[in-house]
């Protein structure tokens, strides 16, 4: 719940600004622990309409790797924190990000320390930032870390977007050949169908199957559409139950092509969030278990979460890798034991993050170039096919009266 407030600082100065909170008193207790002295506080719904803030307010990958980049420019000109996440604060064109930002200082005001006050707001910053946050501040390397994490999330934010923007051409494809498809069973299907039956010849068994599918759209259509979307809806709230996390991220890497896209992601992801934590001096158990909760798959979290304990048990990190062959493939579990004996663990995995990615490169290019020649030839089958089914009977009859 979002809070307005007035106080007067330590110093006397006259604050006003939000506060996120539960309720209340735990507002208060919050502007109190800042070390505020309030004066005034009050729910924001009692003073602004509803529909003066948008539902689709958010803070984007993008907006988070800028951030990381101006955070690093300014630490690196000695401008001190607080004042830098001020003067960011103010200069953000998103009203979401300056928000939070002004939150920060506050915090950062009251003695909380940088990462004490990122975690506060684990929607925009993870916990993998907040640990690298917090690993810059006991290495006196804020500035560098601050550039590291810009430079991942750049990263990421690309290869994510490459990604995604492969796949929205084939939905967009699928669902025109639902409307299409659809249309002609509904539409143009019952008039041809019509002609065909008034006839009294004898129907083709493929046409009779394609009339009956018509009659089934234009009979129960609407019982139909209201199936789909109660499935839509339980696969929805599925989505947002462990079980239906787990089961619908092992679909999605069953896909054939989609599959091993998504496989690939994840290995290029996996290695990065590694080479970047251990390079940061972040122990190789704690890198492990923030993966496993930024890697975006539950299947992936799973074995993460596996390694970490195999790891802890003594075993070395290719060992316990190697336990999960299906996930991991051959060659990152040989690379990683390469690394081991070698001592460049993290040179090892900043090349296995290059390969992957180059890897993800090559897969969406690839899939990009067959869907669309494969869609339109589905495309144009399915409207054949059904157009044939029909079209040749009255062929037939118009052969038969001439």
């Amino acid at each position: 719940m979002l809070f307005t407030y007035k106080a007067i600082d330590v110093e006397g100065v006259n604050k006003e600004g939000e506060i996120d909170a539960p309720n209340h008193d735990l507002a208060i207790s919050g502007l109190q622990h800042r070390g505020f002295i309030v004066i005034s506080i009050k729910d924001e719904g009692e003073k602004k309409s509803i529909f003066s803030r948008s539902l689709f307010e958010r803070v984007s990958m993008k907006d988070v790797v800028l951030l990381s980049r101006q955070i690093a420019t300014l630490f690196d000109a000695q401008v001190s924190a607080l004042k830098a996440f001020r003067m960011l604060a103010v200069n953000s064109e998103n009203k979401l990000l300056s928000r939070k930002l002004t939150q920060v200082c506050d915090d950062l005001q009251a003695g909380v320390s940088i990462s004490g006050s990122l975690a506060k707001h684990p929607e925009i910053f993870s916990d993998f930032y907040v640990n690298m946050v917090k690993v810059g501040e006991e290495t006196g390397k804020l500035n560098q870390v601050f550039l590291y994490l810009a430079e991942y999330l750049d990263r990421q934010y690309s290869l994510t977007t490459k990604t995604r923007n492969a796949l929205i051409y084939p939905i967009f494809v699928v669902i025109t050949f639902i409307v299409v498809m659809s249309l002609m069973f509904v539409v143009v299907i019952p008039k041809l169908s019509a002609i065909i039956l008034d006839s009294g010849q004898a129907v083709p068994f493929y046409t009779t199957i394609v009339i009956f599918i018509s009659n089934l759209f234009v009979n129960y259509g609407v019982i139909i559409l209201i199936f789909l979307v109660l499935l839509g809806i339980w696969v929805w709230r599925l989505s947002g139950t462990e079980k239906g996390k787990v089961y619908l991220d092992g679909l999605r890497l069953s896909f054939p092509a989609i599959g091993n896209l998504y496989r690939k992601l994840y290995l290029s992801r996996i290695s990065d969030n590694l080479n970047t934590m251990l390079s940061s001096g972040v122990p190789i158990i704690r890198a492990i278990d923030i993966t496993a909760g930024v890697v975006n798959s539950r299947i992936y979290k799973g074995v993460l979460l596996e390694v970490a304990d195999g790891v802890k048990s003594g075993l070395a990190l290719s060992a316990a890798l190697e336990k999960h062959r299906e996930e991991i493939p051959n060659l990152m579990v040989q690379m990683v034991k390469v690394g081991e004996e070698t001592g460049s663990l993290g040179n090892i995995l900043k090349t296995l993050t290059d390969f992957y990615r180059r890897e993800v490169d090559g897969a969406v290019d690839t899939l990009v170039g067959l869907i669309e020649p494969v869609m339109i030839v589905v495309l144009g089958l399915g409207v054949g096919v059904l157009l044939v089914s029909v079209l040749m009977p009255i062929y037939n009859l118009a052969g038969s009266i001439s």
